[in-house]
């Protein structure tokens, strides 16, 4: 009887030290955001082709990456802002007609530092055989500082929150125990020359302007866990 009592004395202190070792939390979401006009842009393009013949298909494809080369060459654009991202070259079999095919493509990488030129820039790539954008992403030549910026902003505003909630429960805010900061990694859309060139075609009656660059956001969101006095 007594060792039974010993046990259950134990079990009680053990779970009264463990609720008391749990500290209370409150858990926020902070955003930062600073907006910015973009001064850059990245444009990532592709040479794609399809034939029977692999040594043809990548001799086409050759002479339009050697064309848009030039062409960047011409409008003198930074060597160091172009770079080739990948090449490939795959053998299909069509199970239809039991024969082979080929598919190649070359990846080609774009900054441009001067937005001025990006209706020059766009018109000479599918002019001289890009048929593929795959991504265009506008940027500020300063995302690193104005990134730091929005980070700040979104701790304030994380301890602003907390605070709030704890005001309203008479409570207040302690330590940071916790941060952890969301990543944010959408991939641009995929975009044809057809649709491309189709779209200049139908603003040929208009003022030739295909894009209006506006502001850009640079956004933190991160996750703060306070105690709770």
């Amino acid at each position: 009887m007594k060792k039974s009592l010993l046990i259950l004395l134990v079990l009680t202190t053990s779970l009264a030290m463990s609720q008391n070792s749990i500290k209370p939390t409150v858990s926020v979401v902070g955003e930062g955001i600073i907006n910015v006009v973009p001064d850059e842009v990245t444009i990532t393009v592709q040479v794609e082709n399809k034939g029977e013949d692999p040594i043809l298909l990548k001799q086409k494809n050759d002479e339009s990456v050697n064309a848009v080369l030039a062409f960047l060459n011409k409008i003198k654009l930074d060597k160091n802002d172009i770079s080739t991202q990948y090449v490939r070259l795959q053998k299909n079999y069509d199970y239809q007609t039991k024969t082979y095919s080929y598919y190649a493509n070359q990846s080609i990488v774009i900054l441009l530092k001067d937005l001025s030129k990006y209706e020059e820039l766009m018109n000479g790539l599918l002019i001289n055989g890009i048929n593929r954008i795959d991504g265009i992403r506008f940027a500020s030549s300063n995302e690193e500082k104005l990134k730091l910026k929005s980070r700040k902003k979104a701790m304030l505003d994380a301890k602003t929150k907390a605070e709030e909630y704890a005001g309203v429960l008479n409570q207040s805010i302690g330590k940071a125990i916790s941060i952890s900061e969301f990543s944010n990694n959408n991939q641009p859309p995929v975009v044809y020359a057809e649709a491309t060139l189709k779209m200049s075609a139908d603003n040929s009656g208009s003022d030739r302007q295909t894009i209006s660059i506006g502001m850009i956001e640079i956004r933190s969101s991160i996750n703060v866990i306070f105690e709770l006095n």
